[in-house]
């Protein structure tokens, strides 16, 4: 029985794997289904480089530092054969040194992303946003596996600066993505918020995961354990978009050069609020353990937790702006403005925190503060490109990519000084201020929401649904048959009410006229 059994058991278990691939196979080219599939790619790409960033907080410091030390003790030895090593000394003596290595170490990553990202944003317009995503998450793998098996500081630092160079090209070409697939303005603040949430995660989410890990299991498991994830991500990218299928590209819409976009005023407000509005953050990281271990006598793993609950916060200030820019669209700008406050208010209330728990609150208002800003204003940077610029999206989120890159590579090198000359409350009072000074700024955005996006003529132009990138493609194919729109395929602007404060900076086609 058990032999007529068998046979029949495996064909129906195969009938059953063939099914489900089939039902995979049509959810893969379903549109719908495709695009939310690109989102979870997408945001575990985002996840991966917030996790990379942050899991090496609680284990290059305490490596460095044995490695240091064994180190020292073999030059002694070599040198000094007969003598007893005082690890107590030398221990003070490299410790400096040491401080220095490690921001260095530290900031190499956004250094390098900083430097790469106006050529990455081209690259990204030039050819498409998939296989950029491929290199990033590539370039990621390889930096994750360096990262494990490193054993001195030089190979860190390689790894470390190759991981700012993937970031680069996968956090730039992820996010223009989700714009690019969700062109509506509350399908898009939507995505891009799952987008945050994703990367908040992983920043906060990556500092327990490694410690644990790394007193458990040794250095090269949790580096291991991302380095499976990124190539599995990586492996979905390829199943399911497809980046290197055949399709024509010679047609695609030239962007608009990164540099006219940062000449932009309405973008440069915009950039200057991301950088600004994350300064606590990058500034806080590399200093409150210390701070927290002289004043509040905290243990390692209340050190290591202490971001740990700002996550809840974060989530809960991007499903609000959600909600809110969903019903209120024309309050984008004042989302923005009250995160700052938030953040300024609760940057100058750290430094009178005496224990662990009241601490959490005011990390938790700068969380929650920084949610409110992105969400409100990395959608905005899509909707002006596409109301001012060319509906391409990858130098955009460059200089979105920029802007946090230099509140990162600052942190770890300037805030250490910043304490250390002046002190730590000194350091969050300026920070506060900085943010609460800022917020203002954001009133020049108030009229950008009279600025009509062009999606009525997209739709004019093209006989199905929009899809993103490549329907600027077929709207550039027939421009030429449709009079009043310009044939660089360029977005018209067109003004509600007739006011904007920025006028004498652009020109208008006059044939615009006949679509408002």
């Amino acid at each position: 029985m058990a032999s007529e059994g068998g046979p029949s058991v495996l064909a129906m278990r195969l009938s059953e794997m063939g099914e489900k691939t089939r039902q995979f196979g049509g959810a893969i080219t379903d549109p719908q289904k495709q695009r939310r599939i690109m989102l979870v790619i997408v945001c575990v790409a985002l996840l991966l480089d917030n996790m990379l960033y942050m899991v090496i907080v609680p284990i290059i410091p305490d490596y460095l530092a044995d490695l240091e030390s064994e180190q020292s003790a073999h030059v002694h030895l070599v040198l000094h054969p007969n003598s007893t090593f005082n690890h107590t000394n030398q221990a003070k003596s490299n410790r400096d040194n040491l401080d220095v290595q490690i921001g260095i170490l530290f900031a190499s990553k956004a250094i390098l992303q900083l430097l790469v990202n106006p050529l990455s944003g081209t690259f990204i317009d030039r050819v498409g946003y998939d296989i950029p995503l491929l290199i990033g998450l590539t370039v990621m793998f390889v930096s994750t596996c360096i990262f494990a098996f490193a054993e001195n500081y030089a190979t860190l630092f390689a790894a470390r600066s190759l991981q700012g160079l993937g970031s680069a090209f996968a956090d730039t070409s992820g996010i223009a993505m989700i714009a690019d697939k969700y062109t509506e303005e509350g399908e898009r603040s939507k995505a891009l918020g799952i987008a945050l949430a994703f990367i908040s995660f992983g920043s906060l989410v990556a500092p327990p995961f490694g410690g644990i890990l790394y007193e458990f299991a040794g250095k090269r498991v949790p580096f291991i354990v991302l380095a499976v994830v990124c190539l599995a991500d990586g492996v979905l990218l390829l199943t399911v978009i497809k980046p290197f299928s055949n399709r024509t590209r010679e047609n695609m819409p030239v962007g608009t050069p990164i540099y006219r976009l940062m000449i932009d005023p309405y973008i440069a407000v915009v950039a200057g609020a991301l950088t600004v509005c994350n300064i606590p953050l990058a500034f806080l990281e590399p200093t409150i353990a210390n701070w927290m271990e002289t004043t509040m006598h905290s243990t390692k793993w209340e050190m290591g937790l202490t971001w740990l609950p700002a996550f809840f916060p974060h989530v809960l200030g991007v499903y609000i702006t959600v909600k809110l820019a969903a019903k209120h669209p024309h309050l984008q700008w004042f989302y923005g403005a009250v995160g700052m406050v938030i953040i300024g208010a609760s940057s100058c209330v750290v430094p009178a925190c005496k224990t662990f728990g009241q601490l959490t609150a005011p990390l938790c208002g700068i969380c929650f503060g920084i949610a409110l800003v992105d969400t409100a204003l990395l959608p905005t940077l899509a909707f002006l490109v596409d109301v001012r610029y060319v509906s391409v999206y990858g130098s955009i989120y460059a200089i979105a990519d920029i802007s946090y890159s230099v509140a990162y590579a600052m942190g770890p090198i300037v805030a250490g000084q910043i304490v250390h000359n002046l002190g730590f409350a000194q350091l969050n009072l300026c920070m506060g201020l900085v943010n609460v000074l800022y917020a203002p700024a954001l009133l020049l955005l108030c009229n950008v929401c009279r600025m009509k996006p062009s999606h009525s003529e997209r739709d004019n132009l093209l006989e199905e649904a929009p899809q993103g990138l490549y329907d600027t493609i077929k709207m550039e194919e027939r421009s030429g048959k449709n009079k009043g729109y310009n044939s660089s395929g360029k977005c018209l602007a067109v003004e509600e009410n007739g006011f904007d404060p920025f006028k004498a900076q652009r020109s208008y086609s006059e044939e615009s006229s006949e679509y408002t």
